[in-house]
């Protein structure tokens, strides 16, 4: 299946005129982005990577893509955007993932702009398609979108494909991103950063920031332990777990009372 994938993808670049330009991938070391940037490369398009990161993001995921894409042969941007984040997201309602998507794709946006890269790339699958309702207007072929609003062409070359099928596909491509254990916050266990679990609609400060990645790294720990997905929610505490027994609830609530103390008279 994969080959016949990448072999699709070419042809189709080569009729869209994609296999001329300089393409930007959002890459964020996930199964998705990791996933989509193969099959760009293999498909022999002139692919970069662009991660954006924080203050706050997961060390280990980062090292494990920068050693992806130089196995890949593909130039590796990074791109702080911490200071970005906390503008756009500080005392303002959450879930703090909107105000992030907004930095990062203002900064992709401007980089690709600036140096020359002509086409961004996403590794959206079918079940983003809510997420990307501006770009599912487009009415061609939804791999490559065209909105004036964006400013810049979109291409996504998993967008045909369920988060089920792109599952599929990594395991056939041999892909196998670090994973922090987290439980996710999609249906399809999404990992990608403990800032997610900042409670959906509270007004954010800055020490929840903090707290997200202070709690949920020592969980993550836990949860990498005895092979569980495990998250705790901030402010409230909340944790979350898929696969836990009681045993290991025990030793999740030891870790998530040591920093109670934070969270005193939010609740």
């Amino acid at each position: 299946m994969l080959s016949e994938i990448i072999k699709e993808t070419k042809q189709f670049t080569e009729n869209t005129g994609l296999h001329k330009k300089k393409i930007l991938l959002m890459f964020s070391g996930g199964k998705d982005s990791s996933l989509a940037l193969y099959i760009m490369k293999k498909a022999g398009l002139d692919v970069s990577a662009i991660t954006f990161f924080h203050k706050w993001s997961w060390r280990e995921t980062l090292l494990w893509g920068l050693r992806f894409t130089e196995k890949l042969g593909v130039e590796h941007y990074l791109i702080d955007i911490t200071e970005g984040l906390l503008k756009n997201s500080i005392r303002k309602k959450g879930p703090i993932c909107i105000h992030c998507k907004k930095v990062m794709m203002r900064n992709a946006y401007w980089f690709a702009k600036i140096n020359g890269f002509e086409v961004l790339a996403k590794g959206d699958n079918a079940n983003d398609k809510i997420i990307g309702a501006l770009l599912d207007q487009w009415k061609g072929d939804i791999r490559l979108s065209e909105i004036p609003r964006i400013g810049i062409p979109i291409f996504r070359p998993l967008i045909k494909y369920t988060a089920e099928e792109v599952e599929k596909l990594v395991k056939e491509a041999g892909i196998k991103p670090y994973r922090m254990y987290e439980y996710g916050r999609r249906r399809q266990w999404r990992e990608g950063c403990p800032l997610q679990y900042i409670d959906k609609f509270k007004i954010i400060k800055r020490e929840y920031l903090d707290l997200a990645y202070e709690v949920n790294y020592e969980i993550s720990k836990l949860a990498r332990k005895y092979r569980v997905r495990m998250s705790v929610r901030v402010p409230s505490l909340e944790l979350m777990c898929h696969g836990c027994n009681e045993k290991i609830l025990r030793e999740a609530d030891e870790i998530i009372r040591r920093f109670r103390y934070v969270t005193a008279g939010e609740n």
